[in-house]
């Protein structure tokens, strides 16, 4: 009977055994913030990382019970922190006992592997901040009045749904960069997944920073909706490529989406903010309502939809190659097939090497003259 063979574990503190035990060492950072609760000394430091700062409450005559409101701040960073360590726990929580079991059995090859994975991870974050985002826009009256988009600006006062949602937006994108390290991604797909992932923290913290929650949260919804039909038709497609109805969705989706967001950004940075009762430029404030930051805005959500809208083209010009090159062999076949086959000479007929004619068929016979 022989010794089983033991699989040596890497290095301490190598790239493999920091990659391998990632997850483990965030849970014990996390789980380490949040005893820090437990004794008073630290407890005022913990919480700065674990909950909302920046409470402002309001008493009205017209409302008895106070009403609770949330500003930004430095020590959002912290708060940002801790909850981009969850993110990082979820994810290989979610690659782990979910992805990888599916993977084990679609036995993909690594391009589709890295793509499967990719597109799982990005559905789960999509799908839980689609349904956050509508529960938040249904409880809103600006989805049914733009012009509370712009009105009473700066709307520096959030409440505590917008802003923990805006909190962990970021701190989900954040994560997204140390997590191109931790799941090996090619060389190849990490300028592709750096491009959307920095402009995902741009906009989000630019519209968290410069008091366009509102704007931002209705920018953010559709969007994505739209992506979350992408790549759940991508997951369908690695698992069967004859699924391929939910990418014509998308496609269509995605265009109307680029145009309501061009609308929108227009109506506010073009009409809204401009014809505002207080422009002007304050940081305590949060004012930021000057031409300068306006045009920047607006040109940085062209520029950006431009850009996606390139993107969209050709992929979609790939697609279309892709499928003529895939119906010409067929044309072929179908010509090979229509072809008349040439008739050959009945093996039956032939003699000796010589051709027997049927009697049907024989040519006519010479009649001798008869002398």
């Amino acid at each position: 009977m022989g010794l089983r063979k033991k699989n040596k574990s890497p290095p301490v503190l190598s790239h493999e055994f920091v990659i391998q035990n990632h997850a483990d060492a965030v849970s014990c950072l996390a789980l380490g913030l949040l005893l820090g609760l437990m004794f008073e000394v630290t407890a005022k430091y913990a919480i700065m990382f674990i909950t909302v700062q920046y409470n402002v409450t309001y008493t009205s005559d017209d409302r008895p019970e106070p009403v609770h409101f949330y500003e930004y701040g430095p020590k959002d960073m912290a708060t940002i922190f801790f909850y981009m360590l969850i993110a990082i726990i979820l994810h290989a929580v979610i690659q782990e006992y979910i992805l990888d079991k599916i993977n084990r059995r679609l036995h993909l090859s690594k391009t589709k592997h890295s793509k499967f994975n990719e597109s799982g991870q990005l559905a789960f974050f999509y799908l839980f901040s689609f349904v956050w985002g509508a529960s938040i826009l249904s409880a809103e009256e600006f989805t049914t009045n733009p012009t509370l988009l712009w009105k009473d600006y700066p709307n520096s006062r959030m409440f505590f749904q917008v802003k923990f949602f805006y909190i962990c937006q970021i701190a989900y994108w954040l994560h997204a960069l140390p997590e191109l390290y931790f799941q090996k991604i090619r060389k190849e797909d990490i300028p592709r997944q750096l491009h959307y992932v920095c402009l995902y923290i741009a906009h989000i913290s630019g519209a968290y920073i410069l008091n366009l929650q509102r704007l931002g949260l209705i920018l953010l919804v559709p969007h994505y909706l739209v992506e979350l039909i992408f790549h759940a038709s991508r997951l369908f497609y690695f698992s069967d490529e004859n699924k391929q109805k939910g990418f014509t969705l998308w496609a269509l989706l995605f265009v109307m989406t680029r145009l309501l967001t061009l609308t929108l950004s227009v109506l506010t940075f073009g009409f809204g903010l401009a014809r505002a009762e207080n422009p002007g430029f304050s940081i305590a404030e949060g004012n930021f309502n000057i031409l300068t930051i306006r045009i920047g805005c607006l040109t940085a959500v062209c520029l950006t939809q431009a850009w996606m809208m390139w993107k969209f083209i050709n992929f979609q010009l790939k697609k279309w190659r892709e499928h003529v090159q895939n119906q010409i062999p067929k044309k072929k076949a179908t010509n090979i097939k229509s072809k008349p086959a040439k008739k050959e000479p009945n093996r039956a007929n032939f003699a000796n090497g010589a051709v027997k004619f049927e009697e049907s068929t024989s040519p006519r016979k010479r009649k001798s003259k008869v002398l």
